[in-house]
């Protein structure tokens, strides 16, 4: 089985056995059935590059083609058990209304994404005057995916608003460890953040 990326590792273990996942830009797949093959979960991905689509199928996983910049309108209400969205984010038009549509079509929502509040990002702005990359910003400003770039405080003070509840906050480096600076200054020092969130009623 291919090795899992840093945060699918760990959410891994926020999903109950026997649960239902709608995956959104689901990639190849590789999610979807290692939680089939480890916790005997069903459900479906989202995803727009063909190429990943034919890749997630050779993964016997079901995917449907879709844009999520077109939000969630095709599934009904708590359809699912866990709505996940990985490193994607960033890269949506709207995020705010793409999280609310999460929790609306999902009992919880798991969402990861690079923290543009690391160390290094601020280094590289203040001292070089120049947008950063690094092992979790991989890209030039030119040529990144990436249009809504957040720290863990932007994300949080968002969820606030939106009356979102944080029910479980996890960050790490791309090696997928964590440390005591990690936990005691987050925003500082984790390079990627994870998420759970459920809606308040």
């Amino acid at each position: 089985m291919k090795k899992l990326r840093t945060d699918l590792e760990y959410l891994t273990n926020w999903i109950e056995e026997e649960s239902h996942v709608l995956d959104l830009g689901c990639g190849d797949g590789t999610l979807l059935a290692h939680l089939r093959e480890t916790r005997q979960v069903s459900g479906y991905g989202l995803e727009i590059d063909d190429g990943n689509i034919s890749l997630a199928i050779r993964n016997r996983v079901n995917v449907i083609h879709a844009d999520l910049n077109e939000g969630l309108a095709d599934f009904g209400d708590h359809s699912f058990d866990y709505v996940v969205m990985t490193q994607a984010i960033q890269t949506i038009r709207r995020p705010d209304l793409l999280l609310m549509e999460m929790l609306r079509v999902g009992r919880e929502g798991i969402v990861t994404f690079p923290n543009f509040g690391h160390w290094k990002a601020r280094f590289s702005l203040f001292f070089n005057g120049m947008m950063p990359m690094s092992r979790a910003l991989p890209s030039e400003w030119y040529n990144t995916q990436n249009i809504h770039l957040c720290t863990l405080h932007d994300f949080e003070r968002l969820c606030t608003k939106k009356g979102i509840e944080i029910i479980q906050r996890a960050v790490v480096d791309v090696s997928h460890q964590t440390s005591s600076s990690m936990r005691l200054m987050p925003n500082l020092f984790g390079e990627i953040a994870l998420y759970r969130l459920l809606r308040r009623r």
